[in-house]
């Protein structure tokens, strides 16, 4: 039986026939959506990843137009249909992933992690509407910041899967947990303002690579969305349990720190990280249901009741 760090066979054969049969692949990592290999060939170092939906690459591919120092984001070299799904070529950039930084060094890469997110809000985007999910086509999942704050309510936990009530089903008590922190979602969404800004939302998912106190690239946009740049805050402040070798970094905090140091004027900041911590917590459950991580499911069902209650 092949596991995680085994190549498939079919993704070996397409490689090794688009870059000769002495190129070597190697598994960098399976992810949620795609696979992701390493190919070296005698005059390349490149990445290639398979995954089920065009959009993570096209979007990868869009996003490198906004790449500069601040915001270094590889361009794709070639991606389209492959083996029933899509595919993508990029080359490879040398780092380490913020996810296994210490404390003493987050805190050095953190003034490199605001500026980028400062280059994403800087960023003119096409179009004069549209939030949430986007395409290169300038198609976009919502009307406004509040139908998506909301819509995930009603709409699939992801894409290919259910509805949260049916993922759910057998575990009322997180039902419970779920529509009590709706209800507090809803009446706190009105503190949240109509921002249109780019914002990477998964840049701690192994997606941030970093040399000493520099990033180097910030990878896979195919979660980014339109909307409030707080979101990408509001990600560091919620998942920081999750990483204990951060515990004692108060990302809120840092945040502030930051705009007030480029005279950046955030109304209503504190009202609108408590809003979108709350979000990740819900959407979370739905996803992590899907995902069939039950434990994850009670952990951020707890979250949810914690900040909504607070």
């Amino acid at each position: 039986m092949a596991t995680k760090t085994d190549v498939d066979p079919a993704h070996r054969d397409f490689l090794r026939e688009r870059f000769g049969p002495s190129a070597r692949i190697t598994v960098m990592r399976p992810g949620e959506w795609s696979v992701v290999y390493s190919v070296v060939t005698t005059d390349a170092d490149l990445v290639a990843r398979f995954g089920a939906y065009d959009e993570d690459f096209e979007k990868d591919a869009y996003a490198a137009r906004y790449s500069s120092p601040a915001l270094p984001i590889p361009p794709i070299i070639e991606w389209g249909p492959a083996l029933g799904g899509f595919y993508a070529i990029a080359e490879r950039i040398g780092g380490e992933h913020i996810d296994g930084l210490d404390e003493t060094r987050m805190r050095r890469v953190l003034p490199a992690l605001f500026a980028a997110q400062d280059a994403m809000r800087a960023i003119e985007l096409p179009g004069r509407s549209g939030y949430g999910g986007w395409r290169a086509d300038g198609r976009t999942s919502h009307a406004n910041w509040r139908e998506w704050l909301l819509g995930f309510f009603n709409e699939p936990a992801t894409r290919g899967a259910p509805g949260w009530r049916e993922l759910l089903q057998d575990s009322p008590k997180v039902v419970e947990a779920f529509e009590e922190g709706y209800a507090r979602l809803v009446q706190m969404v009105d503190q949240c303002p109509e921002e249109r800004a780019l914002f990477h939302d998964d840049l701690i998912n192994r997606n941030v690579l970093v040399d000493g106190d520099r990033i180097t690239a910030v990878l896979d946009w195919g979660s980014s969305k339109y909307g409030d740049f707080l979101y990408d805050v509001a990600n560091l402040v919620f998942y920081r349990p999750w990483f204990p070798a951060w515990r004692n970094i108060d990302f809120a905090a840092e945040a502030r720190a930051h705009y007030d140091n480029i005279r950046l004027v955030v109304p209503q900041f504190a009202e609108r990280l408590t809003c979108y911590t709350l979000r990740i917590a819900l959407d979370g459950i739905a996803y992590s249901a899907f995902r069939k991580r039950w434990n994850e499911v009670d952990l951020r069902a707890r979250r949810a009741l914690e900040i909504a209650r607070a």
